[in-house]
């Protein structure tokens, strides 16, 4: 994809430019005491960059850095791109946000709600209600995730093949079959919980669309967006050859060490087409997404979605205006959820004096289990993604550090 242009200086943008390089000196000594590999940050506003960086390496044992191009997994900044896919459908009129998932998944009817019990002996109960597009779009569907490791449920996801991985074999359609068998945490539209809703969302394109979540995702976003280093896998050599390493933390020392074995998953072609966490993308990549939000569904002429619709995804779909504390179960995260509700595909900013942040209300915004992260902010029309390849992204508050470091630079 083109690189993003840098038009304007960075006080015509309302920032301070000796306040932006805080950003990277903090950030840098991450890399230089061994906890990070590697980084690449982006800030925009106005629809110009104003400030970008990368340091370090993207492979510590060659040596190789970091640059402009560099791929990263996104694991779960793939659920924003799915839930757009879905409503180009909706937007459409191949499905409504209340029709039940059972219309597109059959295996989805008469499904089980917990009530008590372990794994191997769960009470069980049949649903009030179906479970509904909108529920697996703000994570109230009452699914969850293996790793975890919250619930019985969950371990009923990692008894069946599903922790981080998939069982060898499945496609999308397969997994999904598998989730529906399996009991829900609580009753559809009853609380928040972080889930597969967006990998089942992902089946429900395929099959309302009548294409592979690929082929949509190429043909309807990523090359009218012109994302086109994003894909579920690195397809060839030479990008292979970009793919930054996968790492966690070191116990010992605290240091970043290599985790092939899952790393090396991203340079092949998966079954398992996964809305929830399957893409790998560039930092310029991602960051036309986010322009294209920013800007109420286009960019460059090529809209996707319509601005109302846009509008719609950025509001807090909560019942009754509660913030994921009030509504929803904890989750693994470096990042408090205080005054944050969500919206469809994204976190969204309800009361910005709760969050301890200095952001915006209206905010939204989502991570990756490697520490990535984005947020768009339409009242100061900023948009800023950060990638980096560390799991867990609970290690550090990098997520939360990065808004600080780029609110404390605007001076307009």
């Amino acid at each position: 994809m083109p690189e993003p242009a840098i038009a304007g200086k960075p006080r015509e943008l309302g920032f301070d430019s000796k306040r932006l390089t805080r950003i990277s000196s903090h950030f840098r000594d991450y890399v230089d005491d061994g906890r990070l590999a590697g980084w690449s940050l982006l800030v925009s506003r106005r629809g110009q960059v104003a400030y970008s960086d990368h340091y370090g390496q993207r492979d510590l044992s060659t040596g190789a850095p970091i640059e402009n191009d560099t791929i990263y997994r996104i694991y779960s900044m793939t659920k924003p791109i799915t839930t757009v896919a879905a409503m180009i459908l909706y937007e459409e009129g191949a499905f409504d946000l209340n029709d039940p998932v059972e219309k597109f998944i059959p295996s989805f009817a008469n499904q089980r709600v917990y009530l008590s019990g372990s794994a191997s002996t769960a009470n069980t109960a049949g649903v009030l209600q179906p479970m509904a597009i909108h529920h697996l779009m703000s994570h109230t569907a009452g699914l969850t995730y293996g790793f975890l490791h919250a619930h019985a449920i969950d371990e009923m996801y990692r008894n069946a093949g599903y922790e981080w991985d998939y069982p060898a074999g499945h496609d999308l359609a397969a997994c999904c079959d598998d989730w529906a068998g399996l009991p829900l945490l609580f009753q559809p539209g009853d609380e928040w919980n972080y889930s597969v809703a967006s990998d089942v969302l992902g089946r429900i394109v395929e099959v309302a669309s009548g294409m592979t979540l690929d082929e949509f995702f190429r043909t309807r976003i990523f090359e009218p967006l012109a994302m086109d280093d994003t894909s579920f896998w690195a397809d060839t050599e030479e990008r292979q050859a970009r793919l930054a390493t996968l790492y966690t933390r070191n116990p010992a020392d605290g240091s970043a060490v290599p985790i092939d074995a899952m790393g090396k998953a991203a340079l092949h072609k998966p079954k398992m087409l996964s809305g929830g966490g399957g893409l790998v993308s560039t930092i310029g990549d991602y960051h036309r997404f986010t322009q294209m939000l920013l800007n109420r569904g286009e960019l460059d002429g090529e809209r996707l979605l319509g601005s109302r619709t846009v509008d719609y995804m950025a509001i807090n779909h909560l019942p009754g205006g509660q913030d994921l504390p009030a509504y929803g179960r904890p989750i693994f995260t470096e990042t408090a959820h205080a005054g944050m509700g969500f919206g469809l595909g994204f976190s969204v900013v309800i009361d910005r004096a709760a969050t301890k942040l200095a952001c915006s209300d209206g905010e939204y915004s989502w991570g990756g289990a490697a520490s990535t992260g984005f947020w768009i902010d339409p009242a100061e029309e900023i948009t800023a993604v950060f990638m980096t390849q560390l799991l867990p992204s609970s290690t550090y508050p990098l997520r939360p550090e990065f808004r600080q470091l780029v609110y404390q630079a605007l001076i307009d």
